[in-house]
C-alpha cells in the first residue's frame, strides 16, 4: 500500500523526535489516525476527554520535558476546543504544535458542516506560524517549518489538514520551479551577550550593596548558576511562580514567591534592594518590583520583547540565561559584606515561623494552608507538583517547600482555572518513574478536572510508578474570585455566583477504580498524604476546607482594608467567620504561639 499524507506525517513527526501526542480523534483528521494506528506504536496517542486538556497536557510535556507538545483535534469544535490550552502554552512561552483537520478541500466556502475559518480562529494564538495544506507536496516544509519555529522560538504553531487530503499518496516535491525541499534538524543555539554588555552588567552588580534577584522560568536550567551568582553578590533571591522550581527552598536566602500571592520576605526584598538583577521571567505585576527610581536594574532574557518591560533596566542581555550567568561569573566581585544577606536571612526565618503558625491556625473544618504544608515533608524527592489557579495557587506558592531536583508548574501567563489535572497527566506520561501531586480548587475540579480522572484510570497501568496524586480543597465556593469581590471591590460574597456544589469527589474516583481518601479533620491530614504515597494506585484525597482562610498578601494596603472592611458592613453572608480566620491569620505573625 503506498504512503498516504497521513502515514509522511507521522513519519516525520517520528524523525522529529516526536513520541507522544495527545488529542481526541474525529472525522476531519481520520486519515492522521489511520496513520498513528499503522504506525503500531512508534508515536504514543494518549486520548484525553477533551480536546481543550488535550492542549494543557501538551503544554505541560514541554514544560516538563524541554521538547516540543503536540496535540491532535478534528475539525470544527475539536479545533476551536483547543485554544484555551494553546493559550496557555503561547502566554508562557513552550513550543507546542497543533494538527488539526478541516473539511474536504471542494467544499469549503460553502458553509459545510463543520467548517470554520481555521487560519483566522488560530493567527493569533499560533501566529508564528499557521498554515492549511492544499497539496500532498506542501506537507513536508509546513511540517518542517511548524515543528523548527515551535522549537526554535517557543511558540505555539498549527498545522491545517484538510480530511480528503489526508488519504491521498504523498508524493515528495518535484524538482521544479515553484516548489519547496525542507529537512529535518534543529540545534539550540549557544546565545550569549558581548563582552562589553556582560562587563556593563557587572559594573552595575559590582556596584551594589543590596541586591536583589528574580528568576522565572527562564531560569530553570540555570539552577547552578544562579546559586553562584546571588553567593557572590550576597544577594537574596524571590521567584516567580513558574520559576518556583529553580532554587529549593531550603537556602535560608530564598525568599519565595512574589506578588499578590507571594512572601513577606520578598516584598521586603524589592521594597529595599538597591540593585535589581532580573533572570528569565516575565513577573507581571509592576506593585511589587523596587519603585521605579530605587534600584539600579540588570535584565537576561532570551526574548528582546520582555526586557526592560516590568522595571526600567539600566542593563538588558539578550542571552540563554545560564550561558549568559556563566559567562558573567567571572566578571562579578565577590561581597564581603553580608549585613544584606544576614538580614535576608532573618525576614525569611521569621517567615518560615509565620507561615507554620498560619498553617497550624483551626479551621472550620480544615485550614487549606496545613493541608500544603504537611505535604511539603513528606514529598518524595524529584516529585513533580502542579497547582490549579484559585485559592490553592497561594498554597502552592507559600506554603510548598520545594526541594533539589523537584519541578512544579501552573498555568502562568493565562492563569487558567482546569490546567492542574491534565499537567500531572502529562507529566506522569514523561516521567513515569516519579511521583506527582496536583493540588486543585473544586471549582477547576466541576469545570474540567474531574472527567480527566477517567484519562487517569485509563492509563495508569502504563506507569512505572503508580504514585499519582490529586487534592481536592472542597470549600463550596469559588473561593480567589471571592475574596477579590471582598478586597479589590469592597463587595461581599455574591453567592449566587461563588457557592458551588458539594460533590464528592473520592467516590467519584472509587467508583472509577482510584482509591478515594475524605478528609475533614487537621488531624487526618498528615495520615492522608502517608496513605496515598503508600497507595498501589493513583489516588484521589478530597480535603473539606474552610473558605474563610484569607488568602493573605504579603503586605495589606489601606485601599483593601478599606475595600475589606466595607464588604463586611456590607452584609457578607459568611461574615463571622470571615472575621473570626482573618483575625487568626494576621494575629499569627504578631501573637507569639497564638493559633
Amino acid at each position: 500500500m503506498s504512503s498516504t499524507v497521513g502515514d509522511f506525517l507521522i513519519e516525520r513527526l517520528y524523525q522529529w523526535g516526536v513520541r507522544r501526542i495527545f488529542g481526541y480523534p474525529g472525522d476531519g483528521i481520520n486519515g492522521v489516525f489511520g496513520a498513528l494506528s499503522r504506525a503500531k506504536g512508534k508515536i504514543q496517542f494518549v486520548q484525553a476527554r477533551h480536546e481543550e486538556m488535550a492542549a494543557f497536557m501538551a503544554s505541560a510535556h514541554a514544560k516538563f520535558t524541554g521538547e516540543l507538545g503536540v496535540c491532535i483535534a478534528t475539525s470544527g469544535p475539536g479545533a476551536s476546543h483547543l485554544l484555551t490550552g494553546l493559550y496557555d502554552a503561547r502566554m508562557d512561552h513552550q513550543p507546542v504544535l497543533a494538527i488539526v483537520g478541516q473539511q474536504a478541500r471542494a467544499a469549503l466556502g460553502g458553509h459545510y458542516q463543520q467548517e470554520l475559518d481555521l487560519l483566522s480562529m488560530f493567527k493569533d494564538v499560533a501566529g508564528a506560524f499557521v498554515q492549511q495544506a492544499s497539496a500532498p507536496e506542501q506537507v513536508r516544509h509546513l511540517l518542517d517549518r511548524a515543528v523548527r519555529t515551535a522549537v526554535g522560538e517557543r511558540r505555539v504553531t498549527a498545522i491545517i489538514l484538510p480530511n480528503d487530503l489526508q488519504d491521498l499518496p504523498y508524493h515528495e516535491p518535484a524538482r521544479a520551479h515553484g516548489t519547496v525541499h525542507s529537512g529535518v534538524g534543529y540545534s539550540k543555539p549557544k546565545v550569549v551577550p558581548f563582552e562589553a554588555d556582560l562587563q556593563r552588567a557587572a559594573d552595575v552588580l559590582n556596584a551594589g550593596r543590596k541586591v536583589a534577584i528574580l528568576v522565572g522560568a527562564g531560569a530553570l536550567q540555570a539552577s547552578e548558576q544562579v546559586m553562584a551568582v546571588a553567593e557572590t553578590l550576597g544577594a537574596g533571591v524571590a521567584k516567580a511562580l513558574l520559576g518556583k522550581a529553580v532554587l529549593p527552598d531550603d537556602l535560608p536566602w530564598v525568599t519565595g514567591a512574589i506578588g499578590l500571592l507571594g512572601t513577606e520576605p520578598s516584598a521586603q526584598l524589592m521594597n529595599e534592594c538597591d540593585t535589581l538583577l532580573m533572570i528569565g521571567s516575565g513577573f507581571p505585576y509592576a506593585e511589587f518590583m523596587p519603585k521605579e527610581g530605587q534600584a539600579r536594574g540588570v535584565q537576561i532574557d532570551l526574548q528582546p520583547d520582555m526586557l526592560s518591560l516590568r522595571y526600567p533596566m539600566e542593563v538588558n542581555l539578550v542571552g540563554d540565561a545560564s550561558e549568559t550567568l556563566q559567562a558573567l561569573l567571572p566578571l562579578l566581585e565577590h561581597k564581603r559584606e553580608r549585613r544584606w544577606r544576614d538580614k535576608i536571612e532573618r525576614w525569611r526565618a521569621s517567615w518560615d515561623k509565620t507561615l507554620e503558625k498560619r498553617a497550624l491556625a483551626k479551621a472550620d473544618p480544615i485550614n487549606p494552608q496545613r493541608v500544603v504544608y504537611e505535604l511539603s515533608a513528606r514529598l518524595p524527592d524529584h516529585a513533580i507538583i502542579t497547582s490549579d489557579s484559585g485559592s490553592c495557587a497561594n498554597w502552592f506558592a507559600r506554603d510548598l517547600q520545594v526541594r533539589q531536583g523537584m519541578q512544579c508548574s501552573l498555568s502562568g501567563g493565562l492563569a487558567s482555572m482546569g490546567a492542574a489535572v491534565p499537567y500531572a497527566i502529562s507529566a506522569k506520561f514523561a516521567h513515569p518513574q516519579r511521583s506527582v501531586v496536583a493540588l486543585v480548587g473544586d471549582g477547576a475540579m466541576q469545570m474540567s478536572n474531574l472527567a480527566e480522572l477517567i484519562t487517569v484510570a485509563k492509563y495508569w497501568h502504563q506507569w512505572d510508578n503508580p504514585q499519582w496524586i490529586c487534592a481536592v480543597f472542597n470549600n463550596e465556593d469559588l473561593n480567589q474570585v471571592t475574596w477579590e469581590q471582598r478586597v479589590m471591590e469592597g463587595d461581599p460574597k455574591f453567592e449566587a455566583s461563588q457557592s458551588i456544589p458539594d460533590v464528592p469527589y473520592h467516590l467519584f474516583a472509587i467508583s472509577i477504580g482510584l482509591e478515594g481518601i475524605y478528609v475533614e479533620r487537621e488531624e487526618e491530614i498528615a495520615g492522608a498524604w502517608e496513605r496515598a504515597l503508600a497507595a498501589d494506585r493513583p489516588v484521589l484525597i478530597e480535603f473539606k476546607t474552610d473558605p474563610n482562610v484569607a488568602p493573605l498578601p504579603p503586605h495589606i494596603k489601606l485601599e483593601q482594608a478599606k475595600k475589606f472592611a466595607s464588604s463586611l458592613l456590607k452584609g457578607d453572608p459568611d461574615q463571622a467567620g470571615v472575621i473570626v480566620q482573618t483575625a487568626k491569620q494576621v494575629l499569627s505573625s504578631v501573637l507569639p504561639g497564638k493559633k
